[in-house]
């Protein structure tokens, strides 16, 4: 039995990047809307004290620290989440970094890389390891992308090459999972005052650049989430959802 007044009733949800900005975020209001959760991130502080709140709430969580480039670790983190709740019905692929703003040529290869080994193959683990369980629940696979995946930039092109795989990732996949139900979309949560972009542009004052966006909270970023995770699976996939004040 599901509780009509809570949408994620009888869900699991993987969210990775757990422990702070639009992750944390996400997990907290899944919960509270009945999910299960899995936080999963590298810092261990951060994601107990997510699970605290959960659970001191009334809620189920589990904490599982998670680096996403490694494959062997992102298993266990699903077999973790399987074994504590029987199964995963959402996986919010959240973690990412932006390590390098340089031009190519004085930019460091080494951050280069480990930007698109943590956005990109990090997701690919992800889903890969979530699979056999999304396809048994007929699930929702949200990616978290940005408008720097669809849009030329002449600097953070490793972040703009990053995320501009992982929308097509989200599109190819979306065609292969669509006879089994389970839906793949892309949020692009527009500028976000997070622990990753702070130094760049803060909550309630002017973006920098782009002086008609609305630079938001992780919270803004919620009622999206929630709406992606609830879809049936004749929901819509393939789908770029983006809160930016701009086109993509």
């Amino acid at each position: 039995m599901t509780d009509q007044n809570k949408p994620l009733s009888g869900k699991t949800a993987i969210i990775t990047g757990a422990g702070r900005g639009i992750g944390r975020a996400i997990a907290i209001a899944y919960a509270e809307a009945g999910a299960s959760i899995c936080a999963a991130a590298r810092s261990r502080n951060e994601i107990d004290e997510v699970t605290t709140i959960i659970n001191e709430a009334g809620g189920r969580a589990i904490a599982v620290e998670c680096d996403v480039t490694d494959l062997a670790a992102v298993e266990e983190m699903v077999a973790a989440t399987v074994a504590e709740f029987g199964g995963v019905d959402v996986l919010v692929n959240n973690a990412g970094v932006d390590l390098e703003r340089g031009l190519v040529g004085d930019d460091n290869p080494d951050l280069w890389k480990k930007t698109l080994e943590i956005n990109l193959f990090g997701v690919y683990h992800c889903i890969r390891a979530a699979l056999p369980h999304l396809k048994a629940s007929r699930g929702n696979i949200i990616n978290i992308g940005s408008g720097m995946g669809h849009q030329p930039r002449n600097i953070n092109t490793s972040y703009n090459v990053s995320k501009a795989g992982l929308w097509m990732l989200t599109q190819c996949l979306a065609l292969q999972l669509a006879d089994d139900g389970v839906n793949v979309n892309e949020l692009v949560p527009g500028p976000v005052e997070t622990p990753l972009t702070t130094r760049i542009f803060q909550a309630g004052k002017p973006h920098p650049t782009i002086p008609t966006e609305y630079v938001k909270l992780p919270e803004d970023v919620v009622p999206l989430a929630l709406y992606l995770a609830s879809q049936p699976p004749t929901g819509p996939t393939a789908q770029s959802f983006s809160l930016a004040r701009r086109p993509l």
